[in-house]
């Protein structure tokens, strides 16, 4: 069974490893802002873990903590002076936002050039458009596992179960920037598991606890499964790891695949602003991200 599972914990030390060799060689360290509203308690942890893994490749944050009665305004003020400071090379806003504060109002006033999560609108233009940009972090790290299996993905006809901005929709495009026929299902598809099962890759994004079954997998696919669930004190993702475990060539775990990945990518993407940026300023990010 060991040779089936992809390590995210492995490959992402991997990428890490890679970054902290980077930083070493910059004159100035790159800075990443964190801004967190509420109390949450899962944003808590991921910030958390997030703080870690960026200090420990040499990267340094600022977390600026908010009271949930922040206005939009308020918060829009403050990120346009993480904007227009040249010592911030990457900002993000931990999600979820509270009901009042207008999402898309606050990525979008994120500068393109500063935006190492990739939620931006501009961002997400330019990725459907080809053009150099951000990409979200999480789709970069299950397009590199699945190549850490496949490296040329070239025809390969692969599913994506959730059609999220988050997930789904650039894990499908990434998909079809290598070459793959791709097809997206979601909650009004039909045969859902008929068309899974045809997929020599499928990447589960839904959110639904162990949905997908030995029935959605066609023998030796690639499983890259994005679900975190939590039930009683267990997690588990959107596919039936013991189900499926038999059919699959090679499947990710939940815990220990996806998530490592999402934030090695946040750092990597911060290391490329902090570069982009120090070379070239604020110039359009179409201009200078390769």
């Amino acid at each position: 069974m060991k040779n089936k599972i992809i390590d995210g914990n492995i490959q992402s030390k991997i990428l890490r490893d890679k970054i902290a060799s980077d930083v070493l060689k910059f004159k100035i360290k790159p800075k990443l802002a964190i801004i967190l509203i509420g109390n949450n308690p899962a944003s808590n942890i991921y910030v958390k873990i997030k703080t870690k893994r960026a200090q420990e490749v040499g990267i340094e944050t600022e977390l600026h903590v908010f009271d949930e009665s922040i206005t939009n305004d308020e918060l829009l003020k403050f990120i346009d002076t993480l904007n227009q400071d040249d010592s911030i090379h990457g900002i993000l806003v931990q999600m979820p936002l509270p009901k009042h504060i207008n999402k898309n109002s606050i990525l979008i006033s994120i500068l393109p050039q500063k935006d190492v999560d990739g939620f931006s609108p501009i961002s997400v233009g330019n990725l459907h458009n080809q053009n150099p940009t951000f990409i979200p972090c999480t789709p970069l790290g299950v397009i590199h596992l699945i190549k850490s299996v496949r490296a040329d993905l070239t025809g390969m006809r692969a599913g994506v179960i959730g059609r999220s901005n988050i997930v789904g929709r650039p894990v499908a495009e990434l998909l079809l920037q290598n070459d793959c026929s791709t097809t997206i299902v979601h909650s009004k598809s039909h045969d859902i598991a008929k068309i899974c099962s045809e997929c020599d890759i499928l990447v589960a994004a839904v959110g639904i606890p162990k949905l997908v079954t030995k029935d959605y997998i066609k023998p030796g696919a690639i499983v890259i499964d994005v679900g975190i669930n939590k039930i009683g004190d267990k997690i588990v993702g959107d596919v039936d790891f013991d189900d499926v475990i038999n059919t699959v060539g090679y499947i990710t775990p939940v815990p220990g695949g996806v998530g490592p990945m999402t934030v090695a990518y946040l750092l990597s993407n911060t290391v490329e602003s902090y570069k982009s940026l120090e070379q070239h300023g604020n110039k359009a990010i179409s201009e200078y991200i390769s």
